[in-house]
C-alpha cells in the first residue's frame, strides 16, 4: 500500500481533542522506572490455547509476566508481556479495573499484552474465540489457574512500585529474518496456513532500552511480529515458543528482564512453524535467528536520556461487523449498532508518545503486517511502534486485497469486513499527524 491516509479536517480536530483529554503538554521530567519478572507456571494440567482443544502433559520451558512500570513526575504507565496466547478484551477490562482501584494506575495507563505463544494455558472466558470456534471452548475455562495469574499480577506490580528508581531511556531500530507472510497462495488465488516467501512481511524489531540513572541496564523492550506457533498441534508441553525462548536467552546475556512485545503477526509466521517438538521445529535457533539481532540493536543504543514526557491518550475505531456473527454477552462494550441497525464493532487504539520521537500504538488485534507497516510509513515519528495482541483480542483484521484470497484468518475468526483496515489506518496516521506537535 503507498496511499496517504484520509485527513479530514474535522476528524483530525477531533482526534486531536482526544489526544489532549489522555494528557497535557507539559516540559520532559525526571524518569522512574522499574521491572518485576514473576512465574506463572501451572503446577498442574491446564487446557492450551492456540490449536484445537488438547491439555498440557508437561512443561518444556516456564512462562512468565515481565512487568515494567515508568513514571516522568506526571503519573505512572504500566506495560505488561506475558506468556500466553490471548486474553479476551473483558477480562483485561477486569484486570485492568482492579490494578487501577488498587494502585491509582489509570486503565488508560494499562497495557497488557501477550506473547501469543500457542502452548499456554487458557486465561479467563473465551471471548471472541467461542463465536469464531465454539467447537474448541465446550470445557469450563480454569478459574484457580486464572485467578493465580491475576495474583501474580498484582503483586508484581505492586513490587514494581515499591522498587521504582531514576532511569534513562533509549530506543532504536534492529532487523531479522525470523519471520516469513504464511498465506501460500494456490493456482486458483485460494489462501491456506503455509509459506509464502513472496507475500509482505514486516522484519524491523523496534526496541526500548531502560538503564538506571548510573548506566547499569535495568530493561528491555523488544516489538517484533512473529506467531508463535514453532511448536504444533502435537506438542502439549507448557512453552513460551520462539518469543520465550528469545526473552529468556536475552535476558542471560543483558542481565535484566527483557519483555517481547509482538507486533502485526496476523499474516507472518516464523520460519520454521507448526512443528511436533522443540528439536524438530528448530527452536532454540531463534536464539540466534532473532536473540542475537536483538542484543546487537541493543548494543548500539548508546544515547539515552532521563528527560522523558510520557503522554497516553486513546481513540475508538468504529466500523461495520461482519453479517451473522455472533457476538458475546460480555462484550457489550466492543459493539454498537448505527443508525440503521447495523451492528458495528468498537475498535480501542491506545497510544503512547515519549518525548516527540517515539509513538507506540496497540489493538487488540492480529493484524496483517500492510497495515501496520503503512501506519509507520506515513508516521511524522522517526520511531512508531505497533503493540499487536494488547488488552484483549477482537480476532484478525486483513487487509481488503486479503479477501479476494479468503483462507483462515479472513473466513474463520475475523469479525471485520473488507473496509475495516483502510478505516484503521486512516484514523491511527491522522491520529499520529495531528499528536506530534502537542
Amino acid at each position: 500500500m503507498s496511499r496517504m491516509p484520509r485527513m479530514n479536517p474535522k476528524f483530525l480536530l477531533l482526534l486531536m481533542m482526544i489526544a489532549t483529554l489522555g494528557s497535557g503538554t507539559v516540559q520532559a521530567q525526571q524518569l522512574s522506572a522499574s521491572v518485576t519478572k514473576t512465574d506463572i507456571t501451572p503446577k498442574d494440567s491446564q487446557w492450551l490455547l492456540g490449536y484445537g482443544p488438547r491439555k498440557s502433559t508437561g512443561i518444556n520451558d516456564s512462562i512468565f509476566h515481565r512487568i515494567i512500570l515508568l513514571n516522568d513526575g506526571k503519573e505512572t504507565f504500566c506495560l505488561i508481556s506475558s506468556d500466553i496466547c490471548l486474553v479476551s478484551p473483558a477480562e483485561y477490562d477486569r484486570v485492568a479495573q482492579e490494578i487501577q482501584n488498587r494502585f491509582g494506575i489509570p486503565m488508560l495507563n494499562i497495557w497488557w499484552t501477550v506473547t501469543h505463544t500457542h502452548s499456554a494455558p487458557e486465561v479467563g472466558p473465551p471471548g471472541l474465540p467461542e463465536a469464531f470456534m465454539g467447537d474448541r471452548y465446550t470445557h469450563e475455562w480454569d478459574r484457580e489457574y486464572t485467578q493465580m495469574v491475576t495474583d501474580k499480577m498484582l503483586a508484581a506490580i505492586e513490587e514494581g512500585l515499591k522498587n521504582m528508581e531514576p532511569a534513562q531511556m533509549g530506543w532504536g531500530w534492529g532487523f531479522s529474518q525470523a519471520n516469513l507472510n504464511r498465506r501460500a497462495i494456490d493456482e486458483n488465488g485460494k489462501a491456506s496456513l503455509g509459506l509464502n516467501p513472496d507475500g509482505p512481511v514486516d522484519r524491523k524489531i523496534g526496541l526500548i532500552r531502560i538503564d538506571k540513572a548510573n548506566g547499569d541496564p535495568l530493561a528491555l523492550v523488544a516489538n517484533y511480529p512473529i506467531h508463535g506457533t514453532v511448536l504444533g498441534q502435537e506438542h502439549t508441553n507448557i512453552s513460551g515458543d520462539a518469543p520465550g525462548i528469545v526473552a529468556s536467552y536475552v535476558e542471560e546475556e543483558i542481565g535484566v528482564p527483557m519483555l517481547f512485545i509482538n507486533g502485526a503477526a496476523g499474516n507472518l509466521a516464523p520460519i520454521y512453524s507448526v512443528y511436533p517438538n522443540p528439536r524438530a521445529g528448530h527452536l532454540s535457533q531463534f536464539k540466534v535467528l532473532l536473540g542475537d539481532k536483538i542484543l546487537d540493536a541493543y548494543s548500539k543504543i548508546q544515547t539515552l536520556t532521563s528527560d522523558i514526557d510520557l503522554q497516553t491518550a486513546t481513540l475508538t475505531v468504529t466500523t461495520p461487523r461482519k453479517d451473522d456473527l455472533g457476538w458475546p454477552d460480555d462484550l457489550g462494550a466492543y459493539t454498537q449498532n448505527d443508525a440503521q441497525g447495523k451492528p458495528q464493532i468498537l475498535l480501542p487504539i491506545r497510544f503512547l508518545k515519549i518525548n516527540q520521537s517515539l509513538a507506540l500504538w496497540s489493538a487488540p488485534l492480529e493484524l496483517f503486517c500492510e497495515l501496520s507497516n503503512e501506519v509507520r510509513q506515513h508516521s511524522p515519528f522517526p520511531y512508531t511502534f505497533y503493540y499487536g495482541y494488547s488488552n484483549g483480542w477482537l480476532g484478525y483484521l486483513p487487509t481488503a486485497e486479503a479477501y479476494a484470497h479468503g483462507g483462515y484468518e479472513v473466513e474463520r475468526v475475523n469479525a471485520f469486513t473488507p473496509r475495516a483496515g483502510e478505516d484503521l489506518v486512516s484514523a491511527v496516521s491522522s491520529f499520529l499527524m495531528g499528536w506530534l506537535s502537542e
